[in-house]
């Protein structure tokens, strides 16, 4: 059995075929999990659970449908029950407070947390009844430090985090740990455009302390500690992964003298 003892583990992981979520999927699959693969998009499902092996199957869920939630639930269920779920799925729909729709607003919050709250209630009810089981969300620094013109994003994370510390107080109890991940700057498909222009690269890989951006196997790390029995003494709390990002602001403030 490996070090982090997630062998033989079903591990459910929604927005399995993005970036993070693909590197979730992996990172898992490597450790001898059975991943359960879910994402929205089905046409790229086949192709990602090939590539797992080990058992693994994907599934089109969209996470802002609990009819799709539901049916995710019984099929892994019936596959064996669930051991491990990764609240991963998230968009982004960007504008300025002051003009967001609240179509987009809505969206954001229905995905980003509605659809977290849908997913634990409907595969915690199994770790529940068995005493057993892990939560990992992945939120983002956006949740601790305001990020400007994305709308409901970092109000959507923010309220990730609190949902993770309500559901860690309440479920604790009863076995079941709720942890989340945070990430920083991360390359990723979506976020390669950022990335294009060299110059704009090296001020953003400048800004972190450790002077890089990260990769999407970061969070994955992050991840897999958390789901394992290796955190069975881990709940509640938030992994910063960001290179230290997020302890820059006094480096900021002027300081004559000094």
């Amino acid at each position: 059995m490996s070090w982090l003892q997630l062998d033989g583990k079903i591990v459910v992981i929604t927005g399995a075929a993005g970036g993070i979520g693909r590197a979730l999927a992996r990172a898992f699959a490597g450790q001898g999990a059975r991943v359960v693969a879910l994402d929205r998009d089905a046409a790229a499902l086949p192709g990602l659970a090939q590539e797992l092996g080990g058992g693994a199957f994907a599934m089109a869920c969209d996470i802002s449908r609990p009819e799709d939630i539901a049916a995710a639930a019984e099929r892994v269920e019936a596959e064996g029950g669930v051991d491990v779920l990764v609240n991963n799925a998230a968009i982004l729909r960007p504008g300025p407070l002051e003009s967001v729709a609240e179509a987009d607003w809505s969206a954001m919050l229905r995905i980003n947390l509605t659809g977290y709250l849908l997913m634990s209630q409907a595969f915690g009810r199994a770790m529940l009844a068995r005493g057993q089981g892990a939560l990992v969300h992945v939120a983002s620094i956006a949740g601790t430090q305001p990020q400007p013109a994305s709308g409901a994003y970092s109000a959507s994370k923010a309220a990730t985090l609190m949902l993770s510390r309500q559901l860690a107080q309440e479920w604790g109890p009863r076995g079941v740990r709720s942890n989340c991940v945070s990430p920083g700057l991360v390359l990723t498909p979506l976020s390669a455009g950022f990335y294009a222009d060299p110059e704009v690269r090296a001020r953003r890989e400048a800004m972190v302390p450790l002077q890089r951006i990260a990769k999407p196997e970061d969070m994955a790390d992050a991840a897999l500690f958390l789901a394992s029995p290796r955190a069975a003494y881990v709940t509640g709390q938030d992994i910063v992964v960001d290179g230290g990002l997020s302890q820059t602001l006094m480096g900021l403030v002027p300081r004559p003298g000094y």
